[in-house]
């Protein structure tokens, strides 16, 4: 029977009502319609909505799908998600996620239900994503000096008085515009704030020097919409990154949240925010967050890694915390492009029909994993198979002499860094190992 074809397109969700569960709007993804906007997906599911197609449960590899296709496998996705949520509550942290690493909804749900305090995002446009998701404690890891952007949040506060929102700030000029942009939008209630530290000389963004900290707090203590409510930073940043290191600068930053609870900076907060933990060296931030000494206020030690979900086969498959204390668990990467063999002219040489519009390539080619035959669907290992470089539709492939690579072969790649995988598919094959695929990831970037 032919699908049905849409009348339309099923656009994101106005921003949610209070009340209004993430978990309840995200299954709202599930009456999209598949069409020409999502790569990959089976040409015949034209006009099937996203659920009626999961429900066919139909095969990565005989059930239509067009090559590149990247899927993440069911089995590893759940594995990460249950493996940090034990790791937070072991170490009495609280887990806001960056979210900025899938912008899906679906994996925000899951997120949650696994015990995350909230999301956190770096720009206004992924905070309105997660309003539209019903998502109600938001952390931006960024300065919000857009006057727009301040005057919407001014709006999402004052209609939704159960909303909680922290962000970033560095410089006292940030501190102005912030207060200027709240106050001429009417805001009804304070914007909480975190001071950023940072991660040191030539890092990234934060104030360099305790004193500039300290200028930053008092010109938030002068400001009338925004109120003091603790410290944070992106130990990712650290120059010469090490344990030592790194856990040297998180000592700076639990003494800059106890210096400022002993000079009263945050009167009228509810609890303390310390907040750290990218993806790489959250072991370092949890050993030493669990030293945090009693503060006046209840302490919220919030951690805020993202790549986790997917891992990956590059950056962080060698950097991950996990590697350092085994006995903590470990990771599985979770990502796995696959591409054709739509050329082999000689033969130490062959190309795939994926790029850089497919795979992340900003730290680390794809690593060839797997071989799938053309001929009888059998799988193999890569052995003699390696990516040199990217085209922008085009995999460069090195082959070893006699290695078994033909036209038409389904070749499994690895991929490094997720932040920049997520972004090139709007929507992707959730699938088991056997290659049934059980639902489909919705992204927005």
């Amino acid at each position: 029977m032919a699908a049905e074809r849409p009348a339309g397109h099923t656009a994101v969700p106005a921003p949610s009502a209070p009340g209004v569960s993430p978990a309840s709007l995200a299954s709202g993804l599930a009456d999209e319609r598949v069409d020409h906007r999502f790569k990959a997906l089976p040409p015949d599911a034209e006009g099937l909505t996203v659920g009626a197609l999961a429900a066919e449960r139909r095969n990565l590899f005989t059930g239509g799908f067009t090559t590149p296709v990247l899927a993440l496998s069911a089995e590893s996705v759940a594995h990460n998600l249950d493996l940090l949520e034990t790791y937070a509550e072991r170490h009495g942290l609280a887990f806001a996620p960056h979210g900025k690493t899938s912008m899906a909804p679906q994996l925000f749900v899951d997120q949650l239900r696994r015990g995350a305090w909230g999301i956190t995002a770096a720009v206004p446009h992924q905070a309105r994503v997660y309003r539209a998701y019903g998502i109600g404690r938001i952390f931006l890891a960024n300065e919000l000096v857009d006057a727009v952007a301040l005057r919407w949040l001014a709006g999402e506060m004052t209609a939704d008085p159960e909303f909680r929102f922290v962000c970033y700030v560095d410089s006292v000029r940030g501190v102005e515009l912030m207060d200027q942009a709240l106050s001429a939008a009417g805001a009804t209630r304070p914007v909480d704030v975190v001071v950023e530290l940072a991660a040191g000389d030539g890092a990234r963004t934060g104030a360099r020097t305790e004193a500039d900290c300290a200028a930053v707090a008092d010109a938030v203590a002068a400001a009338g919409s925004l109120r003091l409510v603790g410290v944070a930073g992106y130990e990712g940043e650290v120059p010469d990154a090490g344990p030592e290191r790194v856990r040297e600068w998180v000592r700076r930053l639990v003494a800059l949240a106890a210096g400022f609870d002993a000079a009263g900076r945050f009167t009228g907060a509810g609890e303390i925010i310390i907040s750290a933990g990218g993806s790489a060296w959250f072991d370092a931030v949890a050993d030493v967050f669990a030293g945090i000494p009693e503060l006046t206020l209840p302490v919220l030690k919030l951690l805020r890694s993202g790549a986790y979900v997917s891992h990956d086969d590059g950056h962080y498959k060698h950097l991950t915390p996990f590697n350092r204390v085994p006995e903590e668990g470990a990771l599985e990467p979770a990502f796995r492009l696959w591409a054709q063999v739509v050329s082999r002219p000689t033969g130490e040489q062959a190309f795939l029909n994926a790029g850089k519009r497919d795979a992340a390539y900003d730290l680390d080619l794809p690593e060839a994993q797997v071989v799938r035959s053309a001929r009888d669907g059998s799988v193999r290992p890569a052995t003699g198979v390696t990516v040199t470089g990217l085209s922008d539709q085009h995999t460069w492939v090195r082959t070893e002499a006699g290695t078994e690579l033909e036209v038409g072969d389904w070749v499994g790649m690895g991929l490094s860094h997720p932040c920049t995988s997520f972004d090139k598919w709007q929507l992707i094959p959730l699938a088991e190992a056997d290659g049934t695929v059980t639902d489909y990831i919705r992204t927005f970037f």
